[in-house]
């Protein structure tokens, strides 16, 4: 769809691919035919991010977590990337792919601690909330430096080629990445080496208070990808089902040793960039309330009743039972102590040289700190 193996291009990355219309009927000429079973079970998870987002806002502005980041209005990508995933596949994100964690079996309850950043945390509170990561469900952290994992993603990728591996890497960006070295050194190696990676950024119209518009003279995101060789797509980022359809092809190619893509996915960041951020500064009410009307869980959820598959009922079950698991979970982390002080010389070393050994030995020695 892109720019193909001879270099010509095509107009998929001028273009939006879209499957599902706004009213939640759908295209049938590009319908992929996802299972019933698949479209649910992403109305599920997103609908269980949208919850866990208010939540988590709550706690901040009532100060019992310091910082947060939303994925509010953008949950049909990470989604329908998770969905696509396999077990062997890594990810590299960005601030906005937490649930792709969640849809690939992290347990909620760690995913929170890291949140609270205290001893149910599995990276022992050394991260800034929003910034989770584990090895079991193979999501690497990330640093708030805009852009650094690009070149990870496609460096792991890489090894999976010359190791033979039949996997692939999904790297995440915002658009405000597409104007800073790293996406630029990850595209020019990713294009050179064919690499099994897919590139994903989300367009969501602002880099923090900066509108694309301001950012680059590019007609799109997407036809960056040219000057790299990497076919490149851009689609509707509201529209679950055109993001399953390119994710799953792109995977697929990388898989087979066809080489990367990059991937805009057009969406719109309906909360703040993150608590710490008023985008009533910089944005418009009027902006924002046309950009909710594509809501893409409400769109995914017209489409479903198209179908018969959820009902009112259907839906107040779900957000009492997630209101429920949501609820329970904060209450269980909030009350876990911070980590250790002894963790501190955790994971450094795989043997702690002599020096350290005895400023263990002294802190060891010290009264436990005061309990608030």
């Amino acid at each position: 769809m892109i720019a193909v193996a001879d270099g010509a291009p095509t107009d998929s990355d001028l273009g939006l691919f879209t499957v599902l219309r706004e009213d939640g009927s759908i295209d049938s000429e590009c319908d992929p035919k996802i299972q019933d079973a698949t479209l649910l079970e992403a109305y599920r998870q997103m609908r269980r991010m949208r919850l866990l987002d208010e939540r988590m806002i709550l706690l901040q502005r009532q100060g019992r977590i310091g910082f947060y980041g939303a994925c509010t209005g953008q949950e049909a990508t990470p989604i329908a990337a998770a969905l696509v995933l396999r077990d062997s596949d890594w990810v590299f994100p960005a601030l906005r792919e937490q649930a792709i964690m969640l849809v690939r079996g992290f347990p909620l309850r760690a995913f929170v601690a890291q949140i609270f950043g205290n001893s149910g945390d599995v990276l022992k509170g050394r991260q800034m909330p929003s910034h989770q990561a584990s090895k079991a469900v193979k999501h690497v952290s990330w640093s708030s430096c805009i852009g650094p994992q690009l070149p990870h993603a496609v460096g792991v990728a890489w090894a999976m080629k010359l190791r033979k591996d039949p996997s692939c890497t999904f790297g995440f960006l915002g658009d405000g990445a597409t104007s800073q070295p790293d996406f630029h050194a990850a595209m020019t190696f990713a294009g050179r080496f064919n690499v099994p990676a897919v590139i994903v950024c989300q367009n969501n119209h602002w880099a923090i208070s900066l509108p694309v518009a301001k950012q680059t003279a590019s007609k799109t995101l997407a036809i960056k990808g040219r000057a790299y060789g990497v076919r490149s797509e851009r689609v509707d980022g509201n529209d679950f089902v055109a993001l399953y359809k390119v994710f799953s092809e792109a995977a697929d190619r990388a898989r087979r040793g066809e080489g990367p893509t990059f991937v805009e996915a057009v969406t719109y960041r309906v909360g703040a960039h993150s608590t710490s951020d008023d985008p009533s500064r910089y944005r418009t009410d009027a902006e924002v309330d046309a950009w909710k009307k594509k809501d893409p869980i409400l769109r995914l959820a017209r489409h479903l009743r198209h179908l018969g598959l959820i009902t009112d009922a259907f839906d107040a079950k779900l957000d009492e039972e997630f209101a429920i698991e949501i609820g329970s979970v904060v209450s269980e982390v909030e009350a876990l102590p911070p980590p250790t002080r002894e963790s501190l010389f955790d994971d450094v070393y795989a043997a702690l040289p002599w020096h350290l050994r005895e400023q263990l030995a002294v802190l060891a020695a010290l009264p436990p700190a005061p309990s608030h």
